[in-house]
């Protein structure tokens, strides 16, 4: 039986390991200079969670999610996004009561049953980070410069900021009777999957992507002219501060994001490279409260570690590995010079293999090892070791009390 890997899980190895870890590591160092805190996340949650907080009439939860029951047949689900399952951890640790404002972050596998493709999987790999207690638009303005900062720091170029406010619930239902009468209008224009959704969740036409859709929302009420003063000040505010910030950003009047928990900002940072969203969030004042926590206004993003991949160039970055080479038996001093040299912070590849030195000096050049340590009875008996830039091709011995001393 030829055992393969499941549709839409993949495996990253090679190259692809250096690009992941770039990302995370860009990421975390960005996050750690605004003094975000990690939380690790659970894998499973209760199916509850995401229905009440991504909303019911969501692609996530309607189409994506992956739902099983355990043993007492309760309904659990693999995490489609990270955002629910911090604001869960966040009510149930009572983390509110800690501190007048919490900062978290994350990162881990998410799960979505859609068709595979570039930058898009079944288990997906997300970095998210979580504001809560923050009402003001600097808050708004300060997630979108770290998504930014990270996007920069990675080198990745032609993105652009598309930002809009959706209001809060005041104003989402007058906007929801405009925005209904409006597509009632034009209803024999639209796929089936907007036509069901017109009367459970209208803004979720905004967001669909079947290009006739698309057409005709371009004509749709657009919300900012239904926002209240309060949203409209905060908005007004956010593009201000954008533009303090020097961040290129342009307004998308038809963005609502994916999921029913946002109000007020809505962002996403596009590729015009690879025409995907890379990085995206915005504020959910009325979810903590929704899922039983204390009212908290709060807000986020989520970039998506394989589409960041996608646009970063394979790293080449070589590194000064040590691959040790004994002859004879002699393994017990090599193998103490291999510890001596890893105390030091060296990289040390201990040679696996028998022959000859031309043999072993070929596998050392397939490995791109930058030394070769050589090590016979001679070395042993004088108390030393061999040391080849495979580079160079110079050739040196080495005292190994000098090696202790610390060699480099």
């Amino acid at each position: 039986m030829n055992i393969q890997s499941v549709r839409g899980f993949h495996d990253i190895f090679g190259k692809d390991v250096k690009k992941f870890r770039k990302v995370s590591d860009t990421a975390r160092r960005i996050l750690k200079l605004y003094n975000f805190e990690e939380i690790i996340l659970p894998i499973v949650e209760y199916m509850e969670l995401f229905y009440r907080s991504v909303g019911e009439t969501t692609d996530i939860v309607q189409k994506e999610m992956f739902v099983f029951e355990d043993r007492k047949g309760r309904k659990l689900s693999l995490r489609p996004e990270g955002t629910a399952s911090v604001v869960r951890a966040f009510i149930e640790h009572k983390l509110y009561a800690l501190k007048p404002y919490v900062k978290l972050f994350y990162e881990g596998p998410m799960f979505r049953y859609e068709r595979p493709q570039a930058g898009r999987y079944r288990q997906f790999h997300q970095i998210g980070a979580e504001i809560f207690g923050a009402a003001e638009p600097f808050a708004d303005a300060e997630i979108i410069k770290i998504a930014y900062d990270i996007l920069e720091s990675l080198g990745i170029k032609n993105v652009i900021i598309e930002i809009n406010s959706l209001g809060c619930k005041r104003d989402r239902e007058a906007y929801r009777e405009a925005l209904l009468k409006y597509l009632s209008g034009v209803k024999e224009q639209l796929c089936r999957d907007c036509i069901s959704r017109m009367d459970r969740n209208p803004l979720r036409v905004l967001d669909c992507k079947v290009e006739t859709c698309r057409e005709v929302v371009v004509e749709a009420p657009k919300i900012v002219d239904y926002l209240c003063d309060k949203c409209k000040a905060h908005y007004e505010d956010l593009r201000r501060y954008l533009n303090a910030l020097e961040i290129p950003f342009r307004e998308n009047p038809n963005l609502v994001r994916g999921l029913d928990y946002y109000t007020r900002t809505v962002f996403e940072a596009v590729s015009d490279t690879l025409g995907l969203t890379l990085i995206a969030g915005g504020r959910y004042d009325y979810l903590v409260e929704e899922l039983g926590g204390p009212p908290t206004p709060a807000l986020g993003f989520a970039l998506g570690v394989e589409r960041l991949m996608l646009l970063i160039p394979d790293l080449e970055e070589k590194e000064d590995i040590y691959f040790l080479i004994p002859f004879g038996d002699v393994h017990e001093y090599a193998l103490q010079v291999a510890s001596l040299l890893r105390k030091q912070g060296k990289i040390v590849e201990y040679s696996y293999r028998k022959g000859g030195l031309k043999k072993q000096l070929e596998f050392a050049n397939k490995l791109r090892v930058k030394y070769a340590v050589i090590i016979g009875e001679d070395e042993v008996k004088n108390n030393e070791i061999t040391i080849k830039d495979m580079e160079t091709g110079q050739q040196r011995k080495v005292k190994l009390k000098e090696l202790i001393r610390g060699y480099s």
